[in-house]
């Protein structure tokens, strides 16, 4: 599968993903995975940042409060068209461009960091995008992103639960495989059932990679990686958000800081 499919269907989930994100439905998102992100995310205050795979822009946003000045890029021109609209009503600076990560239309050494939350599992040649990105980044420069965990969320993933429903163990398969565009089809579970019932599934393309292959492809590209997360929910946050306590049991999401040398 090329970039040219993948983006059909990010077209495709784009006005529903963002009016159900927009509406609190990704508890994993607003619960555990962006602040931990931003938690592990150094001072970028006054930096040029680069937000690869932006989205609707809720992330992307939530980085120019920091201080950074950000442009946002996403393949799919209905989650450009959101992130603007949200850009007009409360003006943040954030210039968004529909664009292909593995063919950046930015000069070398263009940005200080780049951010990529939940979007390099979902393209192709993910090796390219990194190069790409490297590219554009100043000497010195960083490269944050956050993935689904290659160890405990390959394509198949079971969690395993006792008489009450709690997750007490996480049974996975198929880590080897390393899927190019296999679509998946789900919701976001903390949608009610009536409303889910009348909204089409997402349909998402996955490209999943061992461990060992992301280590390779960031160390090949030229990075140097700085910094691991494996973003865990507090006690207070599974009671909070009762969906998101699975991660006490196994980590759902790996969280990358990788460097480009001075």
């Amino acid at each position: 599968m090329d970039s040219r499919e993948v983006a059909v269907h990010w077209e495709n989930n784009a006005e529903t993903w963002t009016r159900t994100t927009r509406a609190g439905h990704d508890v994993y998102r607003d619960a555990l995975n962006t602040p931990a992100f931003l938690a592990m995310l150094p001072p970028v205050e006054g930096l040029e940042g680069l937000d690869v795979g932006c989205g609707e822009g809720t992330n992307t946003r939530r980085i120019a409060e920091l201080g950074a000045r950000m442009t946002g890029i996403d393949i799919a021109p209905t989650f450009i068209r959101h992130a603007r609209q949200a850009e007009t009503e409360r003006p943040l600076g954030i210039a968004y461009r529909e664009a292909d990560a593995l063919a950046l239309s930015f000069g070398d050494a263009s940005f200080d960091f780049a951010t990529a939350f939940m979007s390099l599992m979902d393209m192709p040649h993910q090796d390219r995008a990194l190069a790409e990105i490297l590219r554009v980044l100043r000497p010195g420069g960083f490269l944050q992103f956050s993935i689904l965990h290659p160890c405990f969320v390959p394509p198949r993933r079971r969690n395993v639960r006792d008489e009450n429903g709690a997750a007490v163990a996480v049974e996975v398969a198929d880590y080897f495989n390393e899927v190019d565009g296999q679509v998946e089809t789900w919701m976001f579970s903390d949608i009610p059932e009536e409303e889910r019932a009348r909204l089409d599934p997402f349909s998402v393309p996955r490209f999943h990679r061992t461990l060992s292959s992301w280590v390779a492809m960031i160390c090949n590209a030229g990075f140097v990686i700085q910094q691991l997360g494996e973003p865990r929910a507090s006690d207070e946050t599974a009671r909070r958000h009762p969906v998101v306590a699975d991660t006490q049991v196994a980590p759902i999401f790996l969280h990358v800081r990788a460097g480009k040398p001075a």
